[in-house]
């Protein structure tokens, strides 16, 4: 990796002060055209300051606006399994760290649950690799047919579907060794049922990873699904009510940049 400073300042002079007042140790570029520059053009740079992540294909991996966020992303962009080019969703939904938390491995046998059009499922399945299996589950056979046809397409025969119902997510029992549950669970109609479905597909030792926007107790189950939320606390009733246990919780687990923010909870089935 490699850290560089490019200042939009038009004075290179007070540029060239500066980097020695501070003692800048990385190299600092400055080409005195401001906004107009060639590295600022190609990367679309307007104002600072900005913190960008380049990949080694010279693509925009991520684009933070602090450098707290620094660490976890570069944990995502240099990953052996990091799906490229990357998208700005990758930036918040930290895929990666989600994939480690669950033990994923190569070979391993995972279910995105409530898969939608399949942004997990694809970065699962980079995870597993070709001796592995991704089950995309979910009750609309529109975005299911849509995921074979790109995972024929990008010939990812690791990835399979199944049509669930609001009920029952039709998995086959102790098949796999994680599910993930990615901004879905709030649209459970029968938690429990759901619940009973995915315990009993967790082989021994298998865990679950939620990712959900928290909310406050005390509202209508309508209103959950609404606005897309679930308070942790019903989420981790629901779960250890199924048999599994917590062991972990992240309340700030990630963010939108609209500001909307994520919790993210594993649970493990018990090994014996």
């Amino acid at each position: 990796m490699n850290l560089i400073g490019v200042s939009l300042d038009a004075d290179k002079a007070t540029t060239e002060r500066t980097v020695t007042q501070r003692s800048l140790f990385w190299p600092q570029i400055c080409d005195g055209k401001a906004e107009n520059g060639e590295i600022a053009q190609l990367y679309n740079v307007q104002g600072s300051p900005v913190l960008l992540v380049i990949d080694r294909a010279g693509n925009i991996a991520a684009r933070l606006a602090s450098a707290a966020m620094l660490d976890e992303q570069l944990f995502e962009v240099t990953a052996a399994d990091a799906v490229s080019p990357r998208i700005q969703r990758d930036t918040w939904q930290r895929p990666i760290k989600i994939a480690d938390a669950l033990g994923l491995k190569a070979g391993g046998a995972v279910t995105d649950v409530g898969a939608g059009g399949g942004y997990f499922t694809f970065r699962l399945a980079a995870r597993v690799g070709p001796k592995g299996k991704v089950f995309a589950e979910d009750i609309d056979e529109g975005v299911l047919a849509q995921i074979r046809r790109q995972a024929e397409e990008k010939k990812l025969p690791q990835i399979r579907t199944i049509q669930g119902s609001q009920e029952n997510p039709k998995l086959l029992s102790l098949s796999v060794d994680a599910v993930v549950v990615v901004d879905a669970f709030h649209e459970f109609t029968h938690p429990d049922a759901m619940m009973a479905g995915i315990a009993a597909a967790l082989k021994p030792g298998g865990r679950l990873g939620v990712l959900d926007r928290s909310a406050r107790l005390g509202m209508k189950p309508a209103e959950y699904m609404d606005g897309h939320r679930l308070p942790q606390e019903m989420l981790i009733d629901r779960v250890t009510r199924a048999g599994l246990r917590l062991i972990s919780f992240d309340s700030d687990f990630a963010g939108t940049p609209d500001g909307t923010r994520y919790y993210f909870a594993v649970f493990e089935k018990p090994r014996q």
